[in-house]
C-alpha cells in the first residue's frame, strides 16, 4: 500500500483506461468481481519477472530455489486466471523476511551506496542517514528530561501539498468525479495549528465556502471535492495546508498503573472485537494468554506483546481490502507492514482487556516521507500513549516507540474501517485505512491503479 508501488500502476491506467475502464465500471456492481480485479492488480508478476529480479542479487538463482520459496509461501503467490502469479513486491519481500537473503541484499546495496550503512532503521527499508541524528536527538531529549508526563518534544511546523490526479481519458467527458483528500485531524493533542492555505481543482483555487470538510466526529478526516471530467485532460484535486507536530514521550511507572474501570464506555469500545480485522479467534486468545502468562500488570502485558510482535519482519503489504483478517494473515505469512503489525498488536492487547485504538496518516521524516500506521494504548492513571509497533526497538532509543513517538507524523485517522464524510456510494479502494484519498464516479469506485496521488513536505521550523 506504499506510495512508490502505487505510482507504477497509474501508468498502466493511462494505456488501458479508454478501452477497459468504462465498460467494466458500467456493469452492475459486484464485490466478488471487484475483489478479483483488485487481486489481479496486486498479483501481477510472472515467475520470469520474479526470477529476474532475484538474479540481480543472486545471479545463479535456480528454478528449484524459486520452487521452494514459492511452495513455502516466501514468494507470495496466487492463482489468477488459472496461472500462478506473484505479488508485485514478492521478490523484494523475500529479501526482507529471510535473514540470510537480507544480509546479501544489504551488503550489495551498501557496496553500491556506502551512505546506506548508517541509514537503516528497523521497520523501514531506508531512513535517510541525515534524519537519524534528528530523531536520536528528540528521543534522547525526551528520555533524559523527565519533564512532564507526557513530555512534548521539538514541535515542527510543516507545509504539505497533497494531490490526487485522474489521468486524461480514464472516464468519458462530463462524468462526475467525487474525491476525498486526507486532511489533518484537529483533535490530536500533539498536532496543532492546522491551517488550510488553499485547495482546488486543476489549477483553480476554490473559495472556502465551496469546500466541504468531513464532520469532526468522522474517524477519517478529509476534504471533499466534486468535478466533471474534461475531454483529453486530467483532473487534479489538490490541497495545501500547514500544521505543527510534536514528539511525545510517556515515562510510565508500571507500579502506578491503576485498575481499569471496566464498565466505562471507552473501555468497552476499545477492548471489543471489530470484525473483520479485530477478532478474538482461538489462536489469538492462545497467543495473547501465552505471552502474558504470569503477568497481571496491563502495562507489562502490553510491553510483552509489543516485543513479541516486533519479531515479525516488515514487508511490503498487499492491499488491505484483499485480506479478510489482517492479524491472522500476519500470523500465517510471518511478516507484515506497519498497519498489519499494528492490527496484530491491537488485537492481542484487546484480547487481554487492554484498550487500544488506531492512528494513521503519514510519516514525514525528511528524505523518507511515506504512508504510516501506528496506534495508542490506554493505561489507567496515564491515559492514551502512542505505540509505533513497526519501528520496534531501536539502537538509539530502546523501546522509545512503546510510549513515545517522534515529531515526524501527520495524523489523518483516529480509527479504521469507518465511513467517509460524505459517504461513498461504492466500497472504498482502501476499506481499512485512509491515507491516499479516494475517488469514485457515478458508475463505481475508481481503484488505486486508475489514478495517482502525490504529496510534498516543506519543513518550515
Amino acid at each position: 500500500m506504499k506510495k512508490k508501488e502505487i505510482v507504477l500502476w497509474s501508468l498502466v491506467a493511462v494505456a488501458l483506461a479508454a478501452n477497459i475502464v468504462v465498460p467494466k465500471l458500467r456493469r452492475a456492481y459486484s464485490w466478488e468481481r471487484d475483489l478479483s480485479q483488485r487481486l489481479a492488480v496486486d498479483f501481477s508478476r510472472t515467475r520470469t519477472e520474479v526470477k529476474d529480479w532475484i538474479a540481480g542479487y543472486i545471479p545463479d538463482v535456480t528454478d528449484k530455489q524459486i520452487d521452494t520459496w514459492t511452495d513455502e509461501g516466501l514468494l507470495e503467490n496466487m492463482k489468477i486466471g488459472g496461472r500462478t502469479m506473484y505479488f508485485h513486491n514478492a521478490a523484494p519481500n523475500l529479501f526482507r523476511i529471510v535473514p540470510e537473503l537480507k544480509a546479501i541484499k544489504d551488503s550489495a546495496d551498501i557496496a553500491r551506496d556506502p551512505s546506506l550503512a548508517d541509514g537503516r532503521l528497523r521497520g523501514k527499508d531506508s531512513i535517510d542517514a541525515a534524519v537519524i541524528p534528528l530523531i536520536r536527538r528528540d528521543v534522547t531529549q525526551a528520555l533524559e528530561s523527565g519533564a512532564g508526563n507526557p513530555f512534548i518534544a521539538q514541535p515542527r511546523r510543516m507545509r504539505v501539498t497533497f494531490s490526487v490526479t485522474v489521468p486524461a481519458n480514464t472516464l468519458r467527458r462530463g462524468s462526475k468525479l467525487r474525491c476525498w483528500l486526507p486532511y489533518p485531524r484537529e483533535d490530536v493533542a500533539r498536532q496543532t495549528g492546522v491551517r488550510l492555505i488553499r485547495a482546488g481543482i486543476d489549477s483553480t483555487d476554490l473559495p472556502e465556502s465551496k469546500l466541504r470538510f468531513s464532520d469532526p466526529s468522522c474517524c477519517h478526516s478529509s476534504l471533499y471535492f466534486e468535478a466533471k471530467v474534461k475531454e483529453g485532460k486530467p483532473t487534479r484535486f489538490y490541497e495545501v495546508f500547514e500544521y505543527v507536530s510534536a514528539g511525545e514521550w510517556h515515562p510510565v511507572d508500571p507500579e502506578k498503573v491503576l485498575p481499569y474501570d471496566t464498565e466505562s464506555t471507552d473501555y468497552k469500545e476499545y477492548t471489543a472485537e471489530k470484525p473483520t480485522q479485530v477478532v478474538f479467534s482461538d489462536r489469538i486468545r492462545h497467543i495473547a494468554d501465552s505471552l502474558t502468562e504470569g503477568i497481571t500488570n496491563p502495562y507489562l502485558k502490553a510491553k510483552a506483546i509489543y516485543s513479541w510482535v516486533d519479531r515479525f519482519p516488515w514487508a511490503s503489504a498487499r492491499e488491505y481490502s484483499t485480506i479478510s483478517n489482517i492479524p491472522e494473515y500476519v500470523l500465517d505469512v510471518k511478516h507484515g507492514d506497519c498497519g498489519q503489525q499494528t492490527l496484530l498488536f491491537m488485537t492481542l492487547c484487546r484480547a487481554e482487556g487492554i484498550p487500544t485504538r488506531w492512528q494513521s496518516g503519514l510519516m514525514v521524516h525528511p528524505g523518507n516521507a511515506n504512508l504510516h500506521d501506528w496506534c495508542e494504548a490506554y493505561f489507567e492513571g496515564y491515559g492514551w500513549i502512542p505505540v509505533d509497533q513497526s519501528f520496534g526497538e531501536t539502537s538509539y532509543g530502546g523501546l522509545f516507540y512503546f510510549g513515545g513517538i517522534d515529531p515526524y507524523r501527520l495524523v489523518f485517522n483516529s480509527d479504521f474501517g469507518g465511513e467517509l464524510s460524505p459517504k461513498k456510494k461504492y466500497p472504498r479502494s482502501e476499506t481499512v485505512d485512509f491515507q491516499r484519498g479516494e475517488v469514485e464516479w457515478e458508475g463505481g469506485n475508481l481503484y488505486f491503479h486508475l489514478w495517482d496521488y502525490d504529496f510534498e513536505i516543506e519543513y518550515l521550523d
